[in-house]
């Protein structure tokens, strides 16, 4: 199994990476996380500053955990008043994951109004029944079906897979992404406000989920997205910044209170929620 040596300094933590809620495809066991991720089957572990895995080459790891993204002026940007200070501290080492564009889209249509147990069933589901099967290790798994596949399945199949009402967004979004090979690279290329537009314009992609998608898949580190966790912490301890309850003022001011890496101090105020909440 390949080894990579974390850069010294850079605050790494596999476990608060893989286990905040922003992927849902990883397991633990033991010391070993396993995830499907595009059709690599990979397990990958941490031990201090040392990486092991396999089923995956090294630059996918790299690009996947942004492991050379240099995270200690990002945290010291949107390090500036206790509640987040002790968030960072908390819940140092945890990274925006890197997701695959469509795999990110279609699993976050998939968890509007969802708990996490619930996307892992719909997204297992769905990935079981159009995913192209992969054999790693004497064992077959179920990659996440593509846009193209998902485009031509029957809405009844998709339905099947427990999406209830989402399964007519998937299926709609899926032809509109399946028609045009360029959408990624041309939501890649557009600045944060005019990339949050056009996925708006895609079935079932409301303003958290294009938010979610432009953070984890697009590096638009200056989405924030808001949820009912996130909505309560700015109420609760940014409350002039919060009110009226209203998702676009919130999203904006956590944007202008954080600056261009308030996707990040979203992850480190979502992955404290619990200690947050109970103040």
């Amino acid at each position: 199994m390949p080894d990579l040596l974390l850069p010294h300094g850079q605050p790494f933590d596999l476990d608060r990476t893989l286990g905040c809620g922003q992927v849902f495809r990883w397991e633990k066991t033991g010391q070993w996380w396993s995830g499907i991720v595009g059709r690599n089957v990979i397990r990958i572990r941490q031990d201090g500053r040392t990486l092991t895995w396999h089923g995956a080459e090294e630059d996918f790891i790299r690009d996947y955990f942004q492991v050379d993204l240099d995270l200690v002026p990002i945290i010291e940007s949107i390090d500036h008043d206790p509640l987040i200070h002790a968030a960072l501290m908390r819940c140092e080492g945890l990274r925006v994951i890197r997701q695959p564009a469509w795999e990110c889209l279609a699993s976050y249509i998939c968890a509007t109004y969802a708990n996490i147990p619930g996307i892992r069933k719909k997204i297992s589901l769905l990935s079981q029944s159009f995913g192209e099967r992969v054999r790693s290790e004497g064992e077959w798994y179920s990659a996440f079906p593509s846009a193209e596949t998902l485009a031509e399945a029957a809405l009844c199949d998709v339905k099947d897979c427990r999406l209830g009402y989402r399964a007519p967004f998937i299926c709609e979004t899926a032809r509109t992404i399946a028609a045009d090979p360029g959408w990624e690279s041309g939501i890649a290329h557009l600045p944060y406000t005019d990339a949050r537009k056009e996925l708006l314009r895609l079935k079932g992609v409301g303003k958290k989920v294009a938010d979610c998608v432009l953070l984890f898949a697009f590096r638009k580190f200056e989405a924030f997205p808001v949820d009912v966790w996130i909505m309560r912490i700015m109420r609760q301890s940014y409350p002039e910044r919060s009110l009226p309850e209203n998702y676009d003022i919130i999203a904006r001011n956590g944007r202008e209170l954080f600056g261009p890496y308030a996707g990040y101090a979203q992850e480190y105020l979502f992955c404290d929620r619990a200690a947050i909440t109970e103040k």
